[in-house]
């Protein structure tokens, strides 16, 4: 597969996949997702490859999330229907390989983790963030939400609670802050990001592949019932996108302007 939007390098049992759009701050469009995909099967694929590195080009930002630039009434440019939920992107079929690639995927969090991104990093088994990350939630601001891994998983990790304050305000949180309430696994100097990822990968190759595959297996089986709520949740957004509301969300964004919901509620 030629690819434009991602970056892909194996090396050594290590299977690095960097999103590399820096000029939109990482974020996804439906080529996007679809070179994710691509590459994540890849590295299912390849014996060879122990560990999985997800991060984003530049310093700036992890992934922000879907390209507001590309999203239109109905969703986004990729086709709709299928696993893409109507939407045109498709979430689904990448939240499924992350979730269920029988090898360790790391998050290497290097800067702003928002929104779709923020989801990202939640559904990747461990996470290293640099000390300059920022982590949050976008979707009620600009007329979008993930009521799947990115709501239920996230209850699970950060707590009800918590989890609803993310959502709910659409708060940024500081890497610190994300250590302080268990979404991060570990935080570091931001120039030591790859360096502690690397390492964390080298130990995970020094284990066994077959008693790592079936550990995510087992991690994986108590939270599996996140499956269906996902393929609901995606399916809403489908039809949520084109609603004015969400449209109102999108456009104010576009614009940089503050989104009028008031309406709505009449």
């Amino acid at each position: 597969m030629e690819l434009t939007d991602i970056l892909y390098e194996k090396k050594e049992g290590i299977a690095k996949i960097t999103m590399n759009r820096p000029r939109v701050y990482n974020a996804f469009r439906a080529q996007t997702v679809q070179e994710l995909i691509w590459a994540f099967r890849d590295a299912w694929d390849d014996n060879e490859i122990g560990v999985v590195v997800l991060t984003g080009a530049g310093d700036k930002a992890f992934c922000t999330g879907g390209d507001q630039s590309d999203r239109g009434a109905g969703g986004y440019s990729g086709k709709p229907g299928g696993l893409t939920g109507g939407m045109g992107l498709e979430m689904e079929t990448l939240h499924y390989v992350m979730r269920n690639i029988p090898k360790p995927v790391i998050a290497a969090v290097n800067g702003y983790a928002i929104g779709g991104g923020h989801v990202l990093q939640v559904i990747c088994d461990l996470t290293i963030a640099s000390d300059k990350a920022i982590f949050g939630q976008a979707g009620p601001r600009v007329g979008s939400f993930d009521a799947g891994y990115g709501s239920a998983y996230l209850a699970r990790i950060v707590g009800e609670k918590k989890a609803r304050e993310i959502w709910y305000l659409c708060l940024k949180y500081s890497a610190e802050e994300a250590l302080q309430m268990g979404l991060v696994n570990k935080v570091v100097p931001h120039e030591q990001l790859m360096e502690a990822v690397e390492d964390w990968c080298r130990q995970i190759l020094e284990k066994s592949p077959t008693a790592l595959k079936m550990l995510k297996y087992s991690f994986n089986a108590d939270s599996e019932n996140i499956s269906g709520i996902n393929k609901m949740a995606l399916g809403s957004l489908a039809m949520y996108y084109d609603t004015n509301e969400a449209l109102e969300g999108k456009n104010a964004f576009i614009e940089k302007r503050a989104p009028d919901f008031r309406k709505f509620r009449s």
